[in-house]
């Protein structure tokens, strides 16, 4: 870090709570994985340099970081995966939820995301896969 914060500490408990989330959303559905990372990448640039190395080395969460700072962009699985994810909550919901208009609330709010999702860049193809689709 070049700057040291004087809210430094507000941007590490940021980044810990972020990270804890986003692991609590790999196991439990309705629960999005991908922006807490990001949101822990983010905090911890500001609050934790060895926590925001270790998410950037991070072999499943790294590429991930990387695509969305440098381009904006989600890989086509991580879509696939929002969305159908998405897609079973709705249903879920539909079926459990007392009252219609909170199911169509939450199915309208997961739709909207769903289509920004889609609308996203996904990541520029690696060198080596270009290489090899050339051959």
């Amino acid at each position: 870090m070049a700057r040291r914060s004087r809210f430094r500490w507000a941007w590490w408990v940021l980044a810990y709570v972020s990270l804890g989330l986003g692991i609590v959303g790999i196991v439990l559905p309705g629960l999005p994985t991908v922006p807490f990372i990001l949101l822990a990448a983010f905090a911890a640039s500001r609050g934790s340099e060895r926590l925001h190395q270790r998410l950037m080395s991070d072999p499943r969460f790294g590429p991930m970081i990387r695509d969305w700072r440098e381009h904006g962009a989600v890989s086509r699985r991580a879509k696939l995966m929002a969305v159908s994810t998405m897609a079973v909550c709705a249903v879920i919901l539909w079926l459990v939820s007392p009252l219609w208009w909170t199911a169509a609330l939450a199915t309208a709010i997961m739709a909207c995301t769903g289509t920004w999702l889609w609308f996203r860049p996904e990541p520029p193809a690696a060198p080596d896969s270009e290489a090899a689709a050339g051959s």
